[in-house]
């Protein structure tokens, strides 16, 4: 069985792109967690001035 130059690029190609999506993927879900993170931390300060008020 011989693969040719084209196969073994369009291959590589198809590699690379799945590659690259995964870590968009993995980049998107650390942003998403920090996000909620940092909404957690804001709700927290938001309970700890109103507490200080009463």
């Amino acid at each position: 069985m011989n693969i040719s130059t084209p196969d073994l690029v369009r291959a590589q190609v198809s590699t690379r792109l799945d590659e690259a999506q995964h870590c968009r993927q993995g980049r998107r879900l650390a942003r998403v967690i920090s996000t909620g993170r940092r909404a957690e931390q804001v709700a927290q300060q938001a309970r700890l001035a109103i507490a200080r008020t009463l």
